[in-house]
Protein backbone atom coordinates (compact mmCIF):
# COMPACT_ATOMS: atom_id res chain seq x y z
CA UNK A 1 0.00 0.00 0.00
CA UNK A 2 1.29 3.47 -0.92
CA UNK A 3 -0.13 6.67 0.55
CA UNK A 4 0.42 10.08 -1.03
CA UNK A 5 0.36 13.12 1.26
CA UNK A 6 0.03 16.54 -0.36
CA UNK A 7 2.13 19.10 1.51
CA UNK A 8 1.78 22.82 0.70
CA UNK A 9 3.41 24.20 3.82
CA UNK A 10 0.14 25.03 5.57
CA UNK A 11 -0.70 23.84 9.07
CA UNK A 12 -3.59 21.97 7.43
CA UNK A 13 -1.32 19.90 5.22
CA UNK A 14 0.95 19.17 8.16
CA UNK A 15 -2.08 18.03 10.17
CA UNK A 16 -3.05 15.82 7.22
CA UNK A 17 0.47 14.34 7.31
CA UNK A 18 0.01 13.38 10.97
CA UNK A 19 -3.16 11.49 10.11
CA UNK A 20 -1.47 9.84 7.14
CA UNK A 21 1.44 8.74 9.35
CA UNK A 22 -1.02 7.09 11.75
CA UNK A 23 -2.73 5.25 8.88
CA UNK A 24 0.60 4.23 7.33
CA UNK A 25 1.83 2.90 10.65
CA UNK A 26 -1.33 0.87 11.22
CA UNK A 27 -1.39 -0.51 7.65
CA UNK A 28 2.43 -0.83 7.29
CA UNK A 29 2.15 1.35 4.20
CA UNK A 30 4.77 3.41 2.39
CA UNK A 31 4.20 7.14 2.68
CA UNK A 32 5.19 9.67 0.01
CA UNK A 33 5.24 13.33 1.05
CA UNK A 34 4.62 15.39 -2.10
CA UNK A 35 4.89 19.12 -2.72
CA UNK A 36 4.70 21.32 -5.79
CA UNK A 37 6.50 24.65 -5.94
CA UNK A 38 4.95 27.03 -8.45
CA UNK A 39 7.04 29.95 -9.74
CA UNK A 40 3.80 31.78 -10.63
CA UNK A 41 3.11 32.06 -6.91
CA UNK A 42 6.56 33.59 -6.31
CA UNK A 43 6.03 36.02 -9.20
CA UNK A 44 2.65 37.13 -7.85
CA UNK A 45 3.99 37.61 -4.33
CA UNK A 46 6.98 39.56 -5.66
CA UNK A 47 4.77 41.85 -7.73
CA UNK A 48 2.52 42.48 -4.71
CA UNK A 49 5.59 43.24 -2.60
CA UNK A 50 6.79 45.67 -5.25
CA UNK A 51 3.42 47.45 -5.34
CA UNK A 52 3.14 47.67 -1.57
CA UNK A 53 6.70 48.94 -1.16
CA UNK A 54 6.36 51.16 -4.24
CA UNK A 55 9.55 49.58 -5.54
CA UNK A 56 8.63 47.88 -8.82
CA UNK A 57 12.21 48.21 -10.04
CA UNK A 58 13.23 45.40 -7.67
CA UNK A 59 10.43 42.89 -8.37
CA UNK A 60 12.93 40.43 -9.91
CA UNK A 61 15.06 40.53 -6.76
CA UNK A 62 11.95 40.07 -4.59
CA UNK A 63 10.93 37.09 -6.73
CA UNK A 64 14.32 35.39 -6.37
CA UNK A 65 14.24 35.86 -2.59
CA UNK A 66 10.68 34.59 -2.29
CA UNK A 67 11.49 31.57 -4.49
CA UNK A 68 14.48 30.64 -2.33
CA UNK A 69 12.39 31.11 0.82
CA UNK A 70 9.65 28.87 -0.59
CA UNK A 71 12.14 26.11 -1.38
CA UNK A 72 13.87 26.41 2.00
CA UNK A 73 10.58 26.37 3.88
CA UNK A 74 9.17 23.26 2.17
CA UNK A 75 12.47 21.39 2.59
CA UNK A 76 12.41 22.21 6.31
CA UNK A 77 8.83 21.00 6.69
CA UNK A 78 9.59 17.81 4.77
CA UNK A 79 12.70 17.14 6.87
CA UNK A 80 10.70 17.48 10.08
CA UNK A 81 8.01 15.12 8.75
CA UNK A 82 10.66 12.61 7.65
CA UNK A 83 12.12 12.63 11.16
CA UNK A 84 8.67 12.06 12.61
CA UNK A 85 8.07 9.16 10.21
CA UNK A 86 11.40 7.62 11.14
CA UNK A 87 10.58 7.97 14.84
CA UNK A 88 7.20 6.29 14.24
CA UNK A 89 8.75 3.49 12.18
CA UNK A 90 6.96 4.54 8.98
CA UNK A 91 8.62 3.99 5.58
CA UNK A 92 8.58 7.47 4.06
CA UNK A 93 10.04 9.38 1.14
CA UNK A 94 9.83 12.96 -0.14
CA UNK A 95 9.10 14.23 -3.61
CA UNK A 96 9.32 17.97 -4.38
CA UNK A 97 8.65 19.17 -7.90
CA UNK A 98 8.15 22.47 -9.72
CA UNK A 99 5.29 23.46 -11.99
CA UNK A 100 1.53 23.85 -11.97
CA UNK A 101 0.17 22.46 -8.69
CA UNK A 102 -3.00 21.12 -10.30
CA UNK A 103 -1.20 19.32 -13.13
CA UNK A 104 1.61 17.90 -10.99
CA UNK A 105 -0.73 16.72 -8.23
CA UNK A 106 -3.05 14.95 -10.65
CA UNK A 107 -0.12 13.35 -12.44
CA UNK A 108 1.40 12.05 -9.20
CA UNK A 109 -1.86 11.11 -7.45
CA UNK A 110 -3.03 9.04 -10.41
CA UNK A 111 0.19 7.02 -10.62
CA UNK A 112 -0.74 4.07 -8.42
CA UNK A 113 -1.49 5.21 -4.87
CA UNK A 114 -3.96 3.44 -2.59
CA UNK A 115 -4.87 6.65 -0.76
CA UNK A 116 -4.28 10.39 -1.17
CA UNK A 117 -4.31 12.57 1.96
CA UNK A 118 -4.60 16.35 1.93
CA UNK A 119 -5.58 19.23 4.18
CA UNK A 120 -8.99 20.80 3.79
CA UNK A 121 -7.49 24.28 3.48
CA UNK A 122 -4.38 25.77 1.89
CA UNK A 123 -1.94 28.32 3.24
CA UNK A 124 -4.56 31.08 3.27
CA UNK A 125 -6.86 28.99 5.48
CA UNK A 126 -9.83 29.93 3.29
CA UNK A 127 -12.03 27.80 1.11
CA UNK A 128 -13.40 29.25 -2.07
CA UNK A 129 -14.96 28.09 -5.29
CA UNK A 130 -12.19 26.85 -7.54
CA UNK A 131 -9.83 26.00 -4.69
CA UNK A 132 -7.24 23.31 -5.34
CA UNK A 133 -9.17 20.88 -3.13
CA UNK A 134 -12.26 21.22 -5.29
CA UNK A 135 -10.25 20.97 -8.49
CA UNK A 136 -8.38 17.77 -7.62
CA UNK A 137 -10.67 15.63 -5.45
CA UNK A 138 -13.01 14.54 -8.22
CA UNK A 139 -10.14 13.88 -10.64
CA UNK A 140 -8.04 11.61 -8.42
CA UNK A 141 -8.67 7.90 -9.01
CA UNK A 142 -7.66 6.72 -5.52
CA UNK A 143 -9.73 7.41 -2.39
CA UNK A 144 -8.99 10.86 -0.96
CA UNK A 145 -8.88 11.65 2.76
CA UNK A 146 -9.41 15.34 3.47
CA UNK A 147 -8.27 16.42 6.94
CA UNK A 148 -9.51 19.50 8.73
Amino acid sequence: MRILVLIDGSKWSQKAALHAIAVAKKKEAKLVLFSVLDKKEAKALAFNMGVISQDLAHVQRFEEKIWEDMKRSIREIMTNLLILCRDEGVNCSVKITEGSALEKILEEANSGYSLVVMGAYGRSGKTRIGSLLEEVVGRIKAPVMVVR
